[in-house]
């Protein structure tokens, strides 16, 4: 199977009744079989061919998980369209235009809540033909569609004009366009990641061989359907498996759209989830807050419980192993009276989670497996579609990102790119067919990132004695937010300095938290003229905060309202502050010879300035800490 029509056909043919498909339109879940899915898949896609689409064209797609996308994305693609994934978080003038009007959008499909972003930008999209509507719409110009009337000009199409549309699915290629995903770059722009059919067939192959997916397994996916490690881990993986899928209730709002995951995953009762640091980790505080709820007695008995089962599970890969081995009876037992029905509110069917994003710390791990549901960490990019590690039930260990996938080649590299010895740190470089084409209109960043068929990953790790996988940081320093969404932070702090006369040097910090904060050296001198020119005196008690005020206008110039606003997502733009007392500089090594900032120098160096961020003082700049180090530059 070397395209993704392949992939669904093979398993249309050999499991037709077994349900793909799970969705809850009212009180209840729907589901729609293989077979029922391709139908709809067929009429989708040739109803696109009917309005126009040649092969080649790229359709944006934004929406939320549901019958719908998979359908949308499948009828794009039999129609030898190119689909153009999008988030929900995106913002309509900054980031879904740019992506729309790169990628040269021919038609976007949205639903309901989307809809209203793409009316403010469609007059500037030059490209875009028509939009289509999952949920309809009230007043419907000339080229807007309902989904289910594209569905009917389908079923007329197919009846008139089967053999023209067959012969369009009939000869995709392995190397045809799929998708172009779109992420983060160097700068404000991000790049459009270009995945073949082949790059998706070949990495469901290749995770396929760290997992056993069966027939009869459930997941509810609860990731966005446009995540690169939902969309290749969860879809695809369980389709060439015969497996299901379902959605999560969508409600009014995000908000209650994600108020509906506890009780959908009781309900459904998945066999596996697909999960990320910030999911995990909301997840534990519900569970302990149900235990607390129940009392002393039984909150000391969960505690004594985990204990029991830490000492028994040891690393993952040697549980029960050695003296651990007295401890399996004391574990049985309070996971028969415990552990069991905590594992109720995940629908009492769950066998383990999938972590992919960021990577999850060892003391959730430990407690996950403690419960009975291993939360296995894997490692992945979206520029490899996306897996590349895993730990699985079979082979899992604390702290690592488990082991490679098969049919696919990974070496360590030197900043030469020599190859260095196992064990050894360095960058994580990669070779296989799921590597990406390459940048959507971008040679130079393509050229950079893959080398004589090598994808540079700009991750640094190494594996371990038994094979196992350990990543570290980032050669080419990323913010990675608690949902394991990933930016570059150049673009910002270049900005910040370049725009402001008040900041002299910037660094963004995000590593798996809620919140981007920044380190920020001011320009003393420039600080000091505004000040001047507003009739306050620098370096007394008002020029301190009258400063401090300043400065944070500045910042706040990049947030909806200001005269910077739109230039980067908001998520990035830095939460809190902290004015630091000295500059980076040569001599206390915090900047190179080029002239570039030394990031892991600088986040060891200031780590108890970054904790103190993240505290509920820092969210006023005006605090104690910043008062003292805006002074000190006056006492220099």
């Amino acid at each position: 199977m070397r395209t993704l029509i392949e992939l669904f056909e093979t398993s249309v043919e050999k499991f037709p009744d077994n349900i793909l498909l799970w969705e809850k339109p009212e009180n209840q879940y729907i589901g729609t079989t293989y077979r029922e899915t391709r139908e709809k898949v067929l009429k989708f896609g040739a109803g696109l061919m009917a309005l126009g689409l040649q092969k080649g064209d790229r359709v944006g797609l934004i929406s939320e998980g549901r019958n719908a996308w998979l359908i949308g994305e499948l009828g794009i693609l039999y129609a030898g369209g190119v689909n153009v994934p999008l988030s929900i978080k995106l913002d309509a003038q900054s980031e879904l235009k740019f992506r729309l009007e790169h990628s040269g959008a021919k038609m976007i499909i949205t639903s309901r809540s989307q809809s209203a972003k793409i009316e403010e930008i469609r007059k500037d999209l030059p490209d875009l033909k028509y939009v289509i509507y999952i949920d309809g719409k009230n007043n419907p110009e000339v080229n807007d569609f309902d989904f289910q009337t594209i569905l009917n000009l389908g079923d007329k199409i197919l009846n008139e004009k089967r053999e023209e549309f067959e012969s369009i699915w009939k000869n995709i290629q392995p190397d045809d366009l799929a998708n172009i995903s779109y992420t983060s770059g160097t700068t404000a722009d991000p790049k459009g990641i270009v995945l073949t059919h082949l790059n998706y067939t070949a990495n469901v192959k290749q995770a396929n061989t760290l997992m056993v997916i069966s027939p009869d397994y459930r997941t509810l996916a609860i990731l966005p359907w446009d995540h690169a490690f939902a969309h290749t881990a969860c879809l695809y993986s369980f389709i060439v498996n015969g497996a299901s899928v379902g959605s999560v209730k969508i409600g009014k709002n995000s908000i209650e759209t994600l108020k509906n995951v506890p009780e959908n995953i009781k309900e459904f009762k998945p066999h596996i989830l697909m999960s990320v640091p910030a999911l995990a980790k909301n997840f534990r505080k519900n569970i302990e807050n149900g235990i607390r709820k129940k009392g002393p007695a039984t909150e000391k008995l969960f505690q004594q419980g985990l204990k029991i089962a830490y000492q028994y599970n040891g690393n993952g890969w040697n549980k029960g192993k050695g003296w651990r081995i007295i401890l399996k009876p004391l574990v049985a037992f309070y996971d028969k009276i415990l552990f069991s029905k905590v594992r109720e509110a995940f629908g009492g069917e769950l066998k383990f989670f999938i972590g992919g994003g960021a990577l999850l710390d060892i003391e959730l791990q430990r407690f996950f497996y403690a419960i009975g549901v291993p939360m296995c960490q894997g490692y992945g990019l979206s520029e490899a579609s996306p897996v590349i590690s895993s730990n699985s039930l079979q082979n899992i260990k604390f702290g690592t990102s488990g082991q490679v996938v098969k049919y696919m080649d990974l070496k360590i590299c030197d900043e030469d790119g020599k190859e260095l010895p196992k064990g050894q740190k360095g960058e994580i470089v990669i070779r296989g067919e799921n590597v990406m084409q390459g940048y959507w209109k971008n040679p130079k960043a393509t050229e950079e990132t893959i080398k004589d068929g090598w994808l540079h990953t700009g991750d640094m790790g190494y594996l371990d004695e038994d094979d196992f996988l350990l990543v570290f940081g980032r050669f080419k320093s990323l913010l990675i937010g608690n949902d394991g969404e990933k930016y570059s932070p150049e673009g910002i702090e270049e900005a910040l300095i370049d725009q402001s006369p008040l900041i002299d040097q910037a660094m963004l910090y995000n590593n798996q938290d809620p919140y981007t904060v920044g380190l920020i050296v001011p320009n003393i001198a420039g600080l000091n003229r505004a000040l001047e020119k507003n009739g306050i005196k620098p370096g007394t008690e008002e020029g301190i905060l009258a400063g401090l005020q300043l400065i944070d206008e500045e910042i706040n110039a990049y947030l909806k309202g200001g005269k910077y606003a739109g230039q980067f997502p908001e998520r990035w733009l830095p939460s809190n502050i902290l004015i630091l007392p000295e500059p980076f500089t040569e001599e206390n090594h915090l900047l190179n010879s080029t002239m570039k900032i030394v990031r892991g120098k600088i986040i060891e160096h200031y780590k108890d300035s970054l904790k103190f961020l993240y505290s509920p003082e820092a969210r006023d700049i005006k605090n104690e800490q910043n008062i003292k180090n805006l002074n000190a530059w006056h006492n220099r």
